[in-house]
């Protein structure tokens, strides 16, 4: 990578190669650059890869994937959804969007994904769904936050941003896991379109939903009207939509993606691998790895700095920056930012889980593009500091 050529490791690069140059190139020359017969042809091979039995809808975000989702399933005014704490804004940020609440929830100190026993707790007339977010790339209890949904007659809206290929007891998250599933293809995702999402869904009117909801709540995609042989100019407005359809060329991106996804997987479980070795004897609680016989995607390696590290978690990430080695930290939890304290009222206190793991976890550089010469220094940095403190 060039960033490493130049002695500074960043934390996360995508992972492109000449054969997504070549595919972009090709719908460039095309003449269709908007959602068109490439995206149609990622959402078919994208479900494919599901296993075939949930429609694909592409979006421009996981962000609007969320968004689109609650709506299609008629989450609104006057209704609560369970989110976890440990996330990024967008999943609660979707559900203030859709016009409802999200109800923050703690996480289990471990895999610091959704705690079930606390979900449960949560639950009150109001709620209409949960979202879990499987962090980093590790499925959640999902047997366990079924039983909830299905005991309250719940909707399961699952955040899997991080989660493509994981698996949960043999089966893909996205694939039945779920009443409604989004996906992220940021540029840091273990398979990127730059910006980009989908949604899959098992329910084919949910499906169909979703698909008029991505573009103004037209009851007709741009490709099909403008390919149509009778009345291509016709269409109706027949829902409050929104404008989050995804490119053909980021659509183009994603189906190379999509191909190399195995071979991207096994990178990050190597990696993982030599990260586990390297740092098993350091005051460090290394991430839990999945189940026997499931699959973690490993979007992210994020270790906690034990309480008898000579550095704390602020110091170890200036002590790295120093070295020219970016880390990150993922997430400061919901409560502990200024626009989620104060409109829902909360407070450290109601998340003891997240409020202490978050003062001791860091993310390690960690993408498929990364150098062997990179994952050499990181580790030996990283053992550096933490047997001698500096």
């Amino acid at each position: 990578m060039a960033a490493e050529e130049k002695g500074h490791i960043p934390f996360a690069v995508p992972d492109i190669t000449d054969r997504e140059i070549e595919a972009v190139v090709r719908c460039l020359k095309s003449g269709w650059l908007t959602t068109g017969p490439v995206a149609k042809e990622f959402e078919k091979e994208f479900s494919r890869r599901m296993g075939g039995g949930v429609e694909a809808i592409s979006v421009n975000s996981c962000t609007t994937a969320l968004q689109v989702a609650l709506k299609a399933l008629d989450v609104g005014p006057g209704d609560e959804v369970i989110v976890p704490v440990w996330t990024f804004t967008a999943t609660a940020m979707s559900v203030v969007h859709a016009g409802a609440r999200p109800v923050l929830v703690d996480v289990d100190t471990v895999t610091l994904n959704l705690d079930p026993e606390r979900a449960a707790a949560a639950v009150t007339p109001r709620t209409r769904a949960i979202i879990p977010v499987h962090f980093a790339g590790l499925a959640c209890d999902m047997d366990a936050l079924r039983a909830i949904a299905d005991g309250h007659n719940l909707k399961i809206i699952e955040d899997a941003a991080h989660a493509l290929p994981a698996t949960y007891k043999g089966r893909l998250i996205g694939a039945d896991s779920a009443d409604a599933t989004a996906f992220s293809f940021y540029a840091t995702k273990t398979m990127t379109t730059g910006e980009g999402g989908m949604i899959t869904v098992a329910d084919p009117e949910i499906a169909a939903r979703c698909r008029t909801l991505r573009l103004h709540g037209i009851n007709r995609d741009v490709f099909d009207r403008y390919t149509s042989a009778s009345s291509p100019w016709y269409y109706e407005v027949v829902a409050p939509g929104f404008k989050c359809n995804l490119t053909d060329m980021a659509a183009a991106i994603g189906l190379v993606q999509l191909e190399r996804l195995d071979e991207m997987l096994a990178r990050r479980c190597a990696l993982r691998k030599v990260y586990h070795e390297a740092f098993a004897d350091l005051p460090l609680e290394l991430p839990p790895d999945a189940p026997e016989g499931d699959i973690h995607s490993w979007h992210l390696y994020v270790v906690k700095l034990r309480p008898e590290a000579p550095l704390d978690r602020d110091e170890f990430i200036k002590a790295m920056a120093a070295e020219k080695i970016g880390c990150s930290v993922h997430f400061i939890p919901l409560h502990l930012h200024p626009y989620w304290r104060d409109s829902l009222g909360v407070t450290e206190a109601d998340f003891p889980n997240a409020t202490a793991a978050y003062k001791r976890a860091v993310s390690l550089p960690f993408y498929t593009a990364m150098t062997d010469a990179a994952v050499e220094r990181v580790t030996g940095t990283v053992r550096r500091l933490l047997k001698r403190g500096g």
